[in-house]
Formats: C-alpha cells, structure tokens, sequence
C-alpha cells in the first residue's frame, strides 16, 4: 500500500503519512468489509481515497484545462515506451505535475472511469479527461526529450 500512497504524492515521508493515515482508516472501518469482493482491493480504495483526500486538501488540480483547449498529440511513442523498463516510465510519471500524475494514475492504473474521477475529486468529467489528454500529452514531450 506504500507504493499505492507513492504514486500520488513524491515525498515519502508524506506518503508515509498517508500511509499511516490508511491504516488507522482501515482498521477503524474493519468491521465494514463486507467480503463480497477481495480485502485487498478494499483496502486499495481506502488508501487511494486517504491520498486524494490529502491531494483535494492541497488543491492539486487548480491548473486543469477544459478538454476543448487541447492541442492532439500525433506520432509515435509507444515503440519508445514498449523498450523502457517498468522502473524507467514510472520515473517518468514522476516528473509530471501533481494534478496530472493523478489523474493518470486513477485512470490508467487503478482503472477508474472519468465519471468516478470526477466524483472523487470534485472536478468535472471533462476536466478529468484533460487532466489525462495533457498528462500524456507531456509524458510524449518527455519521452521526445529523453530519445534524442
């Protein structure tokens, strides 16, 4: 779960913090667990919900864009991505914003539909979805950089 709390926030004391934080959530609500779906994923919702609660507290998707402002990124890419190691792109990852890094990371790794982002985050769809457009709209510029 330290790893689920890292993704979202850099500092690791921080994300130690949320960790923490988790944990007590998870233990104060164990008697909730309903078992109708595995423990770990419920736990997993709980730390994601504790870092999006400290990220809401920091305001961390004041810099979004409306979806309609954005420029499509064409080209190649992926080629690139398929030859990096797993430890290579999420370094990568890591140097995105904040606003960003967690919109990819609900969206493509915790698998959330932008309608639920939304929700989470108290955002719009919209702004979830360009959150994600612009999110790897950079890690292509990124990707162009680190290739040359």
């Amino acid at each position: 779960m330290y790893g689920v709390c890292l993704r979202y926030v850099r500092e690791k004391s921080l994300a130690e913090d949320i960790l923490q934080d988790g944990f007590i959530t998870v233990f104060t609500k164990i008697g909730e667990f309903r078992s109708e779906g595995s423990f770990e994923g419920w736990c997993r919702r709980i730390f994601v919900n504790t870092a999006l609660g400290y990220l809401r507290k920091k305001n961390a998707l004041s810099d979004s864009e409306n979806i309609d402002d954005l420029r499509w990124l064409e080209g190649g890419g992926a080629d690139a991505v398929e030859k990096m190691s797993g430890d290579e792109v999420l370094e990568m990852i890591d140097r995105l914003p904040q606003g960003y890094r967690t919109i990819l990371n609900l969206y493509a790794v915790e698998g959330y539909s932008h309608k639920e982002i939304g929700e989470m985050m108290g955002i719009s769809e919209n702004t979830s979805r360009s959150q994600y457009f612009r999110a790897r709209g950079k890690l292509m510029e990124i990707l162009s950089k680190e290739s040359r």
